[in-house]
């Protein structure tokens, strides 16, 4: 078990609150993963890790006019 989930577990944390309200903004705790990119790749993606790389497609991911 890894330090973050034994302090989450410890404590009695969840990655999000038990009970939420509507309407308000809520991010999940980020679960480390030992996966990240080689330097290079991270520069080009603007992220070290690869669960964070999301790349923006604009129009294209909705089957916008310019497909």
């Amino acid at each position: 078990m890894d330090i973050i989930n034994s302090v989450m577990e410890s404590y009695g944390l969840t990655p999000l609150p038990d009970k939420t309200v509507e309407a308000m903004a809520y991010v999940p705790f980020q679960q480390y993963d030992s996966k990240i990119y080689k330097p290079a790749q991270a520069l080009e993606s603007g992220t070290a890790y690869p669960v964070l790389d999301k790349p923006f497609f604009g129009s294209k991911c909705l089957g916008g006019k310019d497909d």
